[in-house]
């Protein structure tokens, strides 16, 4: 479990203390924007693929508890997981890559963005715990930990990258959105509009889902996911 272990620690690390804090803004004036950006992406696809292999190379453990009473929450998550990764990535963004030039528009926040500006980190959230009840042991706690920590915790560093690159501008964003799903729409700063979230993207959150539940899973993964 060392492997895991340290491997998690790299791929959260490097998010959480150089993707959002004032050390990357010291490399990109070093560096410039692009190869910045070029270097970032390697050790990142670099820690994921060593985080997967660390991961599929331990030795199996003993369960901590049984799951199998919780079927109906594992299903019902990952349902929410893939539409929230499906709807957010295929929705322009203020948090996403180039997607900066919203911020300026008449109104940035809508579709799944007026429910909250991080879907996709959230389906990955959604998606690492529930991974985490169904693999209730040491390897798994470290492997899908790490990755709900990121999915956590990252947002915090994404918005204070955007607050110091774009500062009234995405003020004004953050002010009509939240990071907690729901929050900014109890709190009366925005509304739901189920109409913009698009009915293609909800039909695709639906079909990846019922492709690796009956299929793509065991074929990826040779596990059943039923």
């Amino acid at each position: 479990m060392l492997w895991i272990l340290l491997a998690g620690i790299f791929f959260v690390g490097i998010h959480l203390l150089i993707a959002g804090t004032t050390v990357r803004d010291r490399l990109v004036a070093r560096l410039g924007e692009q190869a910045y950006m070029g270097l970032f992406s390697l050790l990142s696809i670099g820690g994921l693929v060593w985080l997967c292999w660390a991961w599929s190379a331990s030795d199996p453990a003993a369960p901590w508890w049984s799951w199998l009473s919780l079927k109906p929450v594992v299903w019902v998550g990952m349902f929410l997981a893939f539409q929230l990764a499906a709807i957010g990535l295929t929705t322009r963004s203020p948090t996403a890559a180039g997607g900066e030039a919203l911020l300026r528009s008449d109104e940035p926040a809508t579709g799944i963005l007026r429910i909250t500006r991080h879907p996709f980190l959230w389906g990955v959230a959604l998606w690492g715990g529930v991974h985490l009840l169904v693999n209730p042991d040491g390897p798994a706690f470290l492997f899908f930990g790490a990755l709900l920590s990121l999915a956590l915790l990252g947002p915090r560093s994404i918005d204070a990258k955007r607050a110091r690159r774009h500062g009234e501008a995405w003020e004004r964003f953050a002010a009509k959105t939240s990071n907690l799903p729901f929050a900014a729409i109890v709190a009366g700063r925005n509304r739901l509009v189920v109409g913009e979230l698009g009915a293609w993207r909800v039909a695709l959150g639906l079909a990846l889902y019922l492709g690796f539940l009956f299929g793509l899973h065991p074929l990826l993964f040779g596990v059943p996911a039923l």
